[in-house]
């Protein structure tokens, strides 16, 4: 007997019976792409060496075949591919392939959700089969074991990072915060000092990455020093909230580094002391005074915020008065900069994934294990961070150039602004 299906039914009927169609075009979509991503990188490499060659006028770099296939992550879908190979007969010279590097088995995407995962509470034995509802039997390379061999090597990784010599480097800009998830092993949440630094050229790049307890001014101040006596210099701008640690450490190391408080840290605790009924109108003063173009006008909706709130709430007013030179400071630097100095959000974005409330049970299994969690997380983000607007300005900022209202007022040579 024939079932007669609804209209609802055959829909969605229809759509189960695509998605393997679809997955499979897409598989091979892929497969085409990195084949042809491939082949233009091998044909590139040995064209730029054709004129090389041997004393008998033979070529020195030519095609060898192909590998044996293999099965690649991309995203999430398991692609069998065999890469190109190439005879590169000069001396010491090796054909590497920057498209699909040798022994990779899976695309970065896949290798950055590993820590996010990790931090978020998944435990060893939990990846395969998560990951194998994901991308099926091709993450049979998962089992617990290696796992547990990826995160000790994240965790040399880290050990090796932080220890490095930091006398070749000059970050102009740092932004500093603080960020707590839980620890499944211990008591205490961790708590991760984090640095990302602004180079010469406007570069964003993670600078450290160290347990700190409860952001006190003594893990501030134990990492600022080794931040010094590995060679780094002062920055010329520090950007960071109203955690009076790192601000007294700063006060010991680099009293000379200018300070800049988070507008949006700022803007949450003003907020807070207010009720619900005033918060827009609050909060349309204090953007006003955060987007101002002018110190001026950032002192006329100060002022004005002053005279709405200061009567009847006088805790928001004053929140908002104690830390006020500091929260115009970026109006003393190139205005093209001003979207990035405003906020510590470049450190906000990146660990969003796991800044979440989670039961004691959850999180990372020890300090060492989501500290190397951590700056795998961070590593991944920093990949996709963009230059500051007009980075050739951050060279005028480390060579004393003077700003005012975010223009060039005097050179390094004058006395001063005018």
């Amino acid at each position: 007997m024939q079932v007669q299906l609804t209209a609802e039914e055959a829909r969605q009927q229809a759509a189960e019976a695509a998605i393997p169609v679809l997955e499979d075009l897409a598989r091979q979509g892929a497969r085409r792409m990195l084949a042809l991503a491939l082949e233009f990188e091998v044909a590139d490499y040995i064209a730029r060496h054709e004129e090389e060659r041997d004393g008998r006028g033979h070529r020195l770099v030519v095609r060898n075949g192909k590998a044996k296939e293999r099965t690649v992550l991309v995203g999430t879908l398991p692609v069998e591919v065999a890469t190109p190979r190439v005879d590169d007969r000069r001396e010491g010279e090796k054909f590497t392939s920057q498209v699909l590097p040798p022994y990779l088995r899976r695309s970065r995407r896949l290798d950055e959700a590993l820590p996010v995962l990790y931090l978020r509470g998944l435990s060893t034995g939990d990846f395969t089969p998560a990951l194998t509802e994901l991308v099926g039997e091709a993450a049979k390379g998962f089992s617990p074991a290696s796992i547990v061999r990826l995160k000790a090597v994240w965790e040399q990784e880290y050990k090796r990072w932080k220890e490095r010599d930091l006398s070749g480097s000059d970050w102009v800009y740092l932004f500093a915060d603080g960020v707590n998830f839980n620890v499944r092993l211990e008591e205490d949440r961790l708590c991760c000092l984090v640095l990302v630094g602004v180079r010469r050229d406007g570069t964003k790049e993670l600078v450290a990455l160290e347990d700190g307890y409860r952001e006190s001014e003594e893990a501030w101040l134990t990492l600022l020093r080794d931040l010094k006596r590995r060679g780094m210099r002062a920055p010329a701008l520090a950007v960071g909230d109203g955690a009076l640690g790192f601000w007294g450490a700063m006060e010991q190391i680099w009293p000379e580094c200018a300070r800049q408080r988070c507008w949006v840290h700022k803007l949450r605790n003003v907020l807070d002391k207010l009720p619900d009924r005033v918060q827009e109108r609050a909060k349309e003063l204090l953007h006003a005074a955060m987007y101002a173009e002018s110190r001026r006008a950032a002192e006329q909706a100060r002022a004005q915020f002053e005279v709405d709130f200061e009567e009847k709430f006088p805790k928001a007013a004053r929140s908002l008065e104690e830390d006020w030179e500091e929260l115009v400071t970026f109006l003393d630097f190139p205005s093209e900069h001003w979207v990035h100095l405003r906020s510590t959000n470049v450190i906000e974005s990146v660990f969003s994934p796991v800044k979440v409330r989670t039961r004691k049970t959850k999180g990372a299994g020890s300090r060492q294990a989501g500290l190397a969690m951590a700056f795998k997380l961070v590593q991944a983000g920093e990949r996709r961070w963009r230059k500051v607007n007009a980075p050739e300005l951050v060279r005028l900022v480390r060579e004393g150039v003077w700003f005012r209202d975010g223009r060039i007022v005097a050179t390094p040579r004058s006395s001063g602004p005018s």
